[in-house]
């Protein structure tokens, strides 16, 4: 009889999913030649070669892709047993978790917050991205889940609504001025795959305004310090501005655009990590707080 061990097995599906060793061996807290060895072993124990390389990369021959197809549903319904719902709090692992700014500055501090105390075990590493990127790292395994501003419909992916981000054209004094002055705007904004640029285009069309420049930065946080430095204009989400509109830092300018950014969570449609399922459920009950 052929034996394998389980932690072969968990091995296995890890990379099928990350898509490399080196990702396998930093999800499992283990190092590369350990996950080699691990394979080896499978493909020894099953007279198979589960793997080839391709250059560099070592890829799924086909008798390892049908084992992973095999062992997924398999795998997943071993995983349920052992974490009944409502059962979380013993949940063990290093999640990867990708935010756009604006989120992380506004629902993603909560639901850090409650993943830290309802499932100790549980750690996140979260990293701050454009939504472009998020969705390649999710769909390409190297993140777990992200929130990104949406609505997203890709094939792949599974997302819930978390709400909403109110925006307003903010400028500080001395951009202001000058917009009082009749001056053409120099307006900033995120780059142009951003669902904030496409606003910010939108709202200037709408009110047939001709930038005198239009420039993008990736990074909000950045602009707002731009805009209380400088002379630009910008569309900004109200979230991330109470304290620079109360001090008189920044101000508003025109009306507020129309649109909202609307926020959703995702994770892989054929996510089977019932801990990473889990996190999917709990951040689709957060809202995007409004603004005070």
């Amino acid at each position: 009889m052929k034996r394998i061990a389980l932690y072969h097995l968990e091995t296995l599906l890890v990379i099928a999913r990350l898509g490399t060793f080196h990702a396998a061996a930093e999800r499992l807290g283990t190092t590369q030649p350990a996950i080699s060895a691990r394979i080896r072993e499978m493909e020894a124990q099953l007279g198979i070669a589960i793997f080839r390389r391709e250059g560099r990369r070592m890829v799924l021959t086909a008798r390892g892709r049908q084992l992973v197809q095999d062992c997924e549903p398999l795998w997943a319904q071993f995983e349920s047993v052992l974490m009944r719902p409502g059962e979380f709090g013993g949940a063990v692992g290093v999640v990867r978790v990708g935010s756009g700014e604006i989120a992380a500055a506004s629902v993603l501090p909560d639901f850090v917050s409650e993943v830290e105390r309802s499932m100790p075990g549980v750690t996140l590493e979260v990293e701050i991205d454009l939504t472009a990127r998020m969705l390649q790292q999710l769909l390409g395994g190297t993140s777990d889940m992200v929130f990104l501003a949406g609505p997203v419909a890709a094939p792949g992916l599974h997302t819930a609504p978390i709400g909403n981000v109110p925006l307003a054209w903010l400028a500080g004094s001395k951009g202001a001025q000058r917009l009082q002055d009749g001056e053409a705007p120099r307006v900033w904004s995120l780059p142009h795959n951003s669902p904030l640029n496409m606003i910010t285009r939108d709202s200037l069309t709408a009110r047939s305004i001709a930038p005198a420049t239009f420039a993008t930065c990736n990074n909000v946080r950045t602009m707002i310090d731009i805009l209380m430095a400088g002379e630009g204009v910008a569309v900004l989400p109200l979230t991330m501005v109470g304290e620079e509109l109360a001090g008189g830092d920044l101000r508003e300018v025109w009306p507020r655009p129309e649109r909202r950014i609307e926020f959703e969570v995702a994770i892989r449609s054929n996510e089977a990590d019932p801990v990473i399922r889990e996190l999917f459920e709990r951040a689709g009950r957060f809202a995007m707080p409004e603004p005070a």
